[in-house]
């Protein structure tokens, strides 16, 4: 003999159904959102050092080469020009590398998003059956 369940009983079942599938999405949503800040972070310290690598070398290098040109025999002027076009071109290249890290596509929660799908359909699936 089975016995069914009231009406109240089901509908509460499926309420905390609900309630631990959105609670499980949220921390999924948080946890994922931490892991793209992590690396929003890390795309910020690749801009911080790129800053920190013009800035030194710009001081320190630059002159050294400019004077190793100069001795080499190319004139003073073109010899600035030279190195600091090097050095721009570094700069550029890092600059770049930091700043397409943090394109807001690569810090959405994706992951999530595909689970919240997912979810909603198997739940259009089980009521349509």
């Amino acid at each position: 003999m089975t016995t069914e369940k009231s009406t109240g009983s089901l509908l509460s079942d499926a309420l905390t159904h609900v309630s631990s599938l959105v609670r499980s999405e949220v921390d999924l949503a948080r946890a994922e959102i931490n892991e793209n800040l992590n690396s929003a972070a890390v795309a910020l310290g690749l801009i911080v050092g790129a800053i920190v690598v013009f800035l030194t070398a710009l001081n320190v290098l630059s002159a050294a080469l400019v004077v190793a040109l100069t001795n080499a025999g190319i004139p003073g002027g073109w010899s600035a020009l030279i190195v600091g076009v090097i050095f721009a071109v570094i700069g550029y290249a890092m600059l770049k590398k930091g700043t397409s890290d943090l394109k807001l596509s690569s810090l959405a929660p994706t992951r999530t998003a595909k689970n919240v799908k997912r979810d909603a359909n198997a739940v259009k699936e089980a009521y349509n059956d």
